[in-house]
């Protein structure tokens, strides 16, 4: 496979196309300046403006967030994985039906595996513009996006509505619902009470591992982040794993689905026979199954990378292992 055939399976970040009118709060005042990146899969995009850079199916979707200090995005919930690792700033998430049932801050290179069936958001807590990677289960990533009642009530006031179609339509342009298309309806008290509001201590020792503690055990071997022997216990449809400047090695291997790279650190050279490239932290490049590759770190300093491949279990409900 030649270099130019892999060229449109490689995003760059300088390429990435944002949307701003992705999601209901688009003109809810403190969310109105996020931007989101679709860059695999279809995403859970509310509007018809969301590029897709990749729409090849991989099991699961690679998205992002970029925000700028203060900007948050509202409390929402999916019915599959949703993993986020910081790229670039510092970042506060918070979940529970208001949003206070607990939090945790989270820095560059941090990886958070949020459990399914909780509302949950997060926001830019630091001083310049911030960019978060999502991972999300499946290659409909769960059909959708499930928001806490308030939030599809402050949108309504801002001129946003959510059709229960799942399209947005904004008054502010002169739309509407269409003749036979009624708004979202809210989730009830009943449907309310099922949604987990787990503490702190539970969803941080539980979902969250931090950059440091990964990379001393990735220079010893590839860690297994996310998956059935992980340092995070789940089958959510697929694995994560981080490699390191110490565990990156130039025998080529292959799986039998496509897997994504993704630099957190430091400059990474990909070869495989006839082509090569090199990626930088912020770009994704989607490697085709059965395609022997390497990646290795091309210049001196910090490397690390994080590798995601999809599993045959179901991209469903995370699993709460022992």
């Amino acid at each position: 496979m030649t270099k130019s055939d892999l060229e449109d399976r490689i995003v760059r970040y300088g390429d990435l196309i944002p949307c701003k009118t992705a999601f209901i709060d688009a003109h809810t005042p403190g969310s109105d300046q996020k931007e989101n990146f679709t860059i695999i899969g279809g995403g859970v995009s509310e509007s018809p403006d969301q590029h897709v850079h990749i729409d090849i199916p991989h099991g699961f979707n690679i998205g992002a967030a970029g925000q700028p200090p203060k900007c948050r995005n509202s409390l929402h919930n999916h019915r599959t994985a949703e993993v986020f690792f910081v790229l670039k700033g510092r970042w506060r998430f918070f979940w529970g039906r208001w949003g206070d049932a607990g939090e945790v801050i989270l820095e560059e290179g941090d990886i958070f595996n949020i459990p399914t069936n909780i509302f949950r958001g997060f926001e830019n807590i630091g001083t310049d513009y911030g960019m978060i990677m999502a991972i999300l289960g499946g290659d409909d990533a769960g059909g959708g996006v499930i928001w806490a009642p308030q939030v599809i009530e402050d949108a309504a006031d801002h001129g946003l509505v959510l059709g229960e179609n799942g399209k947005l339509y904004d008054s502010k342009k002169g739309e509407k619902l269409p003749e036979g298309v009624g708004p979202m309806p809210l989730l009830s008290e009943e449907e309310l009470a099922k949604v987990d509001e787990p503490t702190a201590m539970q969803v941080i020792g539980g979902y969250v591992r931090r950059y440091n503690d990964l990379v001393a055990i990735a220079d010893k071997a590839p860690a297994k982040v996310i998956g059935e022997n992980g340092v995070i216990r789940d089958k959510p449809g697929f694995e994560v794993d981080l490699i390191t400047r110490k565990s990156a090695t130039e025998t080529r291997h292959s799986h039998d689905k496509p897997s994504v790279l993704m630099p957190v650190k430091g400059h990474w050279r990909v070869e495989w026979d006839g082509g090569s490239a090199t990626l930088a932290p912020g770009d994704t490049m989607s490697v085709p199954e059965n395609l022997a590759h390497s990646a290795v770190p091309s210049m001196t300093g910090e490397a690390a990378l994080y590798h995601v491949v999809a599993t045959d279990d179901p991209a469903g409900a995370t699993w709460r292992g022992n």
